[in-house]
């Protein structure tokens, strides 16, 4: 979204023609409630009326990724503002819709990119943030050797840390991984998988890549990649997953799935992200998919929405 683009005051999708006007796209309809488990509201354009076209979608649970260099300290502040501002809007853009705000819980951590500014002053931030009872994951982390916006020896250091903090305390790991699969897992497995879970964000890889990870216990969280013509070893590998470790996510404002690519992402466009990974898998509309949906619901939820571990209580 730019500047110049009108903001829609209603529920509906729409994409952007060539020639500036807009062609409405039918929303899914799906037989179940959607969770969206990494977001980044905080960077979505009028996050407060995305979370109340995500309510009006069945979307009724989001994990919000912050970066404790970056944005976490805004992000733990402004939420509460976000979610009145969702309140009211949802008053006007669905007055006889009876639906609730999606709950949402917080991530934190230190992203590969920001590698390079990780103090002791910062992990003493970021385990504060970690103790705070609304965080329930430590991400996203990692390490990025496409763009090495740090070195990669600091990657591998600041990745290692963060390792440490999950088993410290008890809280699932979220990786971003790119282009440096085999160094991460080799760092994973010296660390160790956390307890809690790990989870492989924004997962694009084919089935060979992907194997060791599935068995390590990993959760795969799928985004808008799964819908994209150039995503075909994907989809054959996200056949492969566990259901029970299946993850919904639409890491927005990025990875906007078709039929939607080029417009701003939010969380509401997890329902067609949601409705490509049930055919991928061959899940029928109806009865099947309602099945389907709630597994990957109780996925998220069972992974991601967990009281506060004991380290967290101890504060």
């Amino acid at each position: 979204m730019t500047e110049a683009d009108p903001v829609f005051y209603d529920t509906l999708f729409r994409k952007k023609r060539k020639n500036g006007t807009y062609k409405i796209v039918p929303a899914p309809q799906l037989e179940g409630a959607v969770a969206d488990t990494h977001c980044h509201l905080g960077m979505v354009s009028h996050c407060d009326l995305s979370l109340a076209r995500a309510a009006v979608y069945g979307v009724d649970f989001l994990c919000n990724v912050t970066d404790i260099v970056e944005d976490a300290g805004s992000t733990y502040a402004g939420l509460d503002g976000w979610k009145m501002g969702a309140s009211a809007w949802l008053t006007e853009i669905a007055p006889d819709r009876f639906v609730s705000l999606p709950k949402i819980r917080l991530a934190c951590g230190c992203h590969p990119h920001n590698a390079k500014d990780y103090t002791g002053f910062t992990d003493e931030k970021l385990q504060a943030k970690l103790r705070d009872p609304r965080t329930s994951c430590l991400g996203e982390v990692g390490l990025d050797y496409h763009y090495d916006l740090s070195p990669r020896d600091v990657q591998r250091r600041v990745f290692r840390r963060q390792i440490q903090l999950a088993h410290e305390s008890g809280l699932p790991l979220a990786l971003h991984i790119r282009e440096a699969h085999d160094d991460a897992l080799a760092i994973m497995r010296e660390e160790g998988f956390p307890a809690a879970g790990t989870i492989l964000h924004c997962c694009s890889l084919s089935a060979s890549e992907l194997e060791p990870w599935i068995e390590a216990g990993c959760y795969i969280a799928y985004g808008g990649a799964i819908t994209f013509a150039s995503s075909d070893e994907a989809r054959e590998a996200a056949k492969l997953v566990p259901e029970d470790r299946l993850l919904t996510e639409t890491d927005c404002p990025y990875m906007t799935p078709v039929p939607l690519r080029g417009e701003e992402n939010g969380p509401e466009y997890i329902i067609f992200t949601a409705e490509r990974l049930a055919e991928v898998r061959g899940i029928e509309p109806g009865e099947e998919r309602r099945k389907f949906l709630k597994t990957l619901h109780d996925n998220a939820l069972g992974l991601l929405d967990r009281k506060p571990t004991e380290w967290q209580n101890a504060r």
